[in-house]
């Protein structure tokens, strides 16, 4: 393989974290950094990071960041000589690795050969095998007809898995437990597959029971040395997709991580490959261990090696694309190691766990990160949660001496993140790494479905003191006007004061209490069933002391126009003021058979005509949201009597899809 020349401006062919995350290396290394930006990113702290921003494109994917004539294009008005692909979007596209080639720019990361062996998981576990790779029992054919598939599954023997050929991260993948399940799980998973990938392909693997998943980085340069820097264990997962991340693993002996090591980096050798990439693994409770894709980028879990290690993966790309050699042989890596601690990572993502783990899109209000974890973001205050890209917002990292020590730091981390505005998955991370099965090192790709199932999920009614809370909140905004007068008439009537009705929604809950003002920022709280005096102790940068009857609580607050935000004993809520508010609507429910959108969103299937009878459960569309789909079913049997979306259609919460008349 030819030599590039060395270069000194990049452009980093993607956004968010990962763009600022790349920024900052290559800005230490002295080298120009070139951003692109989609139209609802024009703001993006990426964009204002770069020393130049150029924009690629409207806010959908294919027309930005999927767009490589556009990319290509803004690498020709920037000057860039290289171009980093990041993670997501077109890291893992052979033709834009050959296009950036083509183009006479460095393409920071392996050769589009490379990319395109290991980018077809049917392709992949061919070469693995002739190179020795163990790999999960499957089906890899070409013919990939239903009734093929179905004859497959029933020689694997039940539960297999279902997954999309061309692409990875959980998406066109299911699991099936049962024959009678098969055929929809495989329709559902190659429309998942098709959107996705452009590619409806799909493969078969034996389901492996209470497995764990094991990745080992590796990494390559263009003069043969091939080294790997341990493993990462990623089994807490939902969706097939990562929420948590460690190195090292706690079932990974030193024995195995050899074995593994020497057969990442056999795999990578028998490729050619250069630069840095990853090899997935199943490891079953008996220590045997398999081989389920490669993939050819940085990970977004590379942090937690980076940390154990004390490197930089991100300069060893760099330099590595400019012709230099690995920086470490084997066994420095390992010295390190040896060293290096234990190291833990959790995705922030915007998603409800309790709608089972459903996208959310909005404007955050505040945002603080914790003070000691390294946590890689693009979030600011004002920052507009998008539905067109990745619900992953932040990546944060702790690093202790070992891994009790790592879990202390992250929990305490996670603890003190603040993300106001858009629901997120925080408060679930916490509870996952608290959770005793986690803290003992027993997690497995089940975990969540064991420990923290649909039901466990589900979001509590708020209690008393986080319904005070609220009342006292949106009492201190309707005293905002009166400030103007002196404390001691603040609250104070000719005869006596009133109480005033205070109606609220808290978590969409309706929430009615009366409120009598006894002094400044002291009141009466009384509902049906009780009543306390409430005081705002102190106030500071958006963080109040509240005291409610005899107790003192510690809020965050992020105040919004009808309402506001807050975080009470570790958990996030919204209040929102009805007290002036028309009576709204009922019939848009789904209970009144007005099926309507939870999220943002693209529709990509529907199933259903008007007209047509449906059974209670059947899917009637799907929509598309953050790169996940999700099904909508019917709530009850009855008939369709209005269908007011398409395939194509933009959706927003709220807006009504079909409408059902029950039988």
């Amino acid at each position: 393989m030819a030599v590039p020349h060395a270069f000194r401006s990049v452009l980093i062919a993607n956004r968010g974290e990962i763009a600022l995350r790349i920024q900052r290396t290559a800005r230490r290394l002295g080298m120009r950094t070139i951003a692109v930006y989609a139209e609802a990113d024009r703001d993006a702290p990426h964009c204002r990071a770069a020393d130049l921003a150029l924009p690629i494109g409207a806010s959908q994917p294919q027309a930005s960041y999927l767009n490589i004539e556009a990319l290509l294009e803004a690498a020709r008005r920037s000057g860039a000589e290289a171009v980093h692909p990041g993670y997501g979007f077109l890291a893992e596209s052979d033709a834009f690795a050959a296009a950036c080639v083509d183009a006479g720019l460095v393409f920071i990361g392996p050769a589009a050969g490379s990319i395109r062996a290991m980018g077809n998981k049917a392709g992949a576990k061919r070469l693995m095998r002739v190179a020795g790779v163990p790999c999960v029992p499957g089906y890899e054919g070409e013919d990939s007809s239903d009734s093929r598939m179905a004859q497959e599954a029933a020689r694997i023997g039940y539960p297999v898995m279902i997954k999309a050929a061309a692409g990875g991260g959980g998406r066109g993948m299911r699991r099936v437990d049962q024959p009678e399940h098969f055929f929809a799980a495989l329709r559902s998973a190659r429309s998942e597959a098709g959107h996705a990938f452009g590619s409806d392909e799909l493969i078969l693997e034996k389901a492996i029971t209470a497995p764990r998943h094991i990745e080992i980085q590796v990494f390559a340069d263009q003069h043969g040395h091939v080294v790997h820097l341990g493993e990462r264990d990623c089994s807490v997962q939902r969706r097939h997709q990562k929420l948590i991340e460690e190195s090292p693993s706690p079932a990974v002996s030193p024995g195995l991580r050899e074995r593994m090591g020497a057969v990442a980096v056999a795999a990578a050798r028998a490729i050619g490959y250069v630069g840095a990439g990853t090899l997935e693994f199943l490891l079953a409770p008996d220590g045997a261990f398999y081989f389920m894709e490669m993939n050819t980028r940085l990970q977004v879990e590379h942090a937690v090696t980076e940390a154990v290690l004390g490197i930089d993966l991100v300069e060893w790309q760099l330099r590595v694309a400019m012709g230099e050699a690995l920086p470490m042989t084997q066994g420095e890596i390992d010295a390190r190691r040896s060293r290096g601690g234990h190291a833990i990572e959790v995705r922030l993502c915007a998603e409800d766990p309790q709608q089972d783990f459903l996208p959310q899109s909005g404007t955050v209000v505040r945002w603080r990160a914790p003070r000691e974890a390294r946590t890689d973001h693009a979030l600011a205050d004002g920052l507009v949660v998008s539905p067109f890209y990745d619900s992953m917002l932040a990546k944060i990292v702790a690093h202790g001496v070992d891994r009790a020590d790592a879990c202390r730091r992250l929990a305490k981390a996670l603890e003190e993140c603040l993300l106001l505005g858009v629901r997120t998955n925080r408060s679930f991370l916490q509870q996952c790494v608290m959770h005793p099965a986690f803290l003992a090192g027993e997690a497995s790709t089940g975990f969540i479905d064991e420990h923290f199932p649909a039901p466990r999920r589900q979001r509590q009614p708020p209690g008393d003191a986080a319904r005070q809370a609220a009342a006292v909140l949106l009492a201190c905004r309707r005293g905002e006007g009166s400030r103007r007068y002196p404390a001691e008439l603040q609250g104070w009537h000719s005869s006596r004061a009133y109480p005033a009705i205070c109606r609220l929604t808290l978590d969409g809950e309706p929430v009615d209490m009366r409120i009598r003002a006894l002094a400044a920022q002291r009141w009466e709280l009384a509902w049906n069933g009780g009543a306390i005096e409430a005081e705002l102790v102190s106030s500071a940068a958006d963080r109040l002391t509240l005291r409610l009857g005899d107790a003192l609580h510690v809020v965050d607050y992020a105040a919004i126009e009808s309402g506001g935000w807050f975080v009470m004993d570790g958990v996030e809520h919204r209040v929102i003021d009805t007290t002036c508010a028309k009576p709204g609507r009922q019939g848009a429910q789904a209970g009144s058979g007005r099926i309507s959108t939870p999220m943002n969103g693209r529709v990509v299937a529907v199933h259903v005509a008007e007209g047509e009878a449906v059974v209670a459960g059947q899917a009637l569309l799907v929509v598309e949201a953050m790169k996940m789909e999700h099904s909508i079913a019917a709530p009850f049997a009855g008939a369709v009597t209005g269908l007011y979306t398409q395939v194509g259609a933009q959706v927003a919460p709220g807006g009504v899809l079909v409408e059902i008349a029950a039988a």
